[in-house]
C-alpha cells in the first residue's frame, strides 16, 4: 500500500482518512500541519508532525501527500499548500469514491476529493486540487479548472466551464454552455443562467419569515 501523509488537522483531514483508510490503495500513516498550529502530537492516534519537518520524517521518495484544507480564500489557502508541497517533491494524490458514477475517460487532476453520489458524465474534464463533495451532477463535457470547491447536490449542466478558484454552494444550479469565471463565488441555492464575472459574488432571495406560524396554516 502507498504511504500518504495528509495535511491537516480538521474535519476534512478527519474524513480524508476515513475515506482514504476505507476506500483506497493508500495506508494513511500521519497528518502535518504548519507549526504554528501543532498543538498536539497527534491526530486520530496517528503522528502529526511539523510541515517543515515532512521531507526528513516523511521523505517524498517513500510518501505521497493529500492537502485536507477547506475553500478558505476561495481555495487560495488549500492552493498555496498544494503547490509547497509539489516544490518539496512529493505527489500529490485525488481520492475518487468508489461510490460515484464517474464516467468520463479522461483522468481527473491530483489532489482532488471526488465523493460518493457524484455523478461525472462522459466527456468531463477535472483539473488538479478540485473538491466535489457529495451528490453533484457535472453534466457531459463539462470542465472544472484547478483550484475549485463544489459543496453538494450542485447541477452543473453540460459544456459549463468553472475557471480556477471558484467557490459554488449546495444546491446551485448552472444552465449549460456558460462560463463560471475565476474567482466567482456562487452562493446556495443560487440558478445561474448566464456568464459570470471575475470575481463576482452571486446570491439568490432568502426565504422570509412569514406572518403566520405553522399551527395557523392549514395543510
Amino acid at each position: 500500500m502507498a504511504k500518504l501523509v495528509i495535511f491537516g488537522a480538521g474535519d476534512i483531514a478527519r474524513l480524508a482518512h476515513y475515506y482514504f483508510t476505507r476506500d483506497s490503495e493508500h495506508e494513511v500513516v500521519a497528518f502535518t500541519v504548519d507549526r504554528q498550529y501543532l498543538s498536539s502530537d497527534s491526530f486520530l492516534d496517528l503522528p502529526l508532525v511539523a510541515f517543515d519537518d515532512m521531507a526528513a520524517l516523511y521523505p517524498p521518495d517513500t510518501h505521497k501527500i493529500f492537502v485536507a484544507l477547506s475553500y478558505a480564500g476561495m481555495n487560495k489557502t488549500r492552493a498555496k499548500k498544494y503547490y509547497k508541497a509539489k516544490e518539496l517533491g512529493y505527489k500529490l494524490v485525488s481520492y475518487v469514491s468508489s461510490r460515484c458514477s464517474f464516467l468520463t475517460d479522461l483522468p481527473v487532476g491530483d489532489n482532488c476529493f471526488i465523493l460518493e453520489d457524484n455523478t461525472v458524465q462522459p466527456f468531463v474534464r477535472i483539473g488538479s486540487n478540485v473538491t466535489l463533495w457529495s451528490g453533484n451532477h457535472i453534466g457531459h463535457d463539462a470542465a472544472i479548472d484547478d483550484h475549485c470547491f463544489l459543496a453538494s447536490h450542485i447541477v452543473v449542466s453540460g459544456h459549463v466551464h468553472i475557471h480556477p478558484y471558484c467557490f459554488i454552494g449546495v444546491n446551485a444550479t448552472l444552465r449549460n454552455s456558460i462560463e463560471i469565471a475565476p474567482e466567482t463565488l456562487i452562493g446556495a441555492g443560487a440558478v445561474i443562467m448566464k456568464n459570470t464575472e471575475p470575481k463576482g459574488v452571486y446570491l439568490p432571495q432568502r426565504a422570509e419569515l412569514f406572518k403566520k406560524k405553522s399551527d395557523e396554516i392549514e395543510l
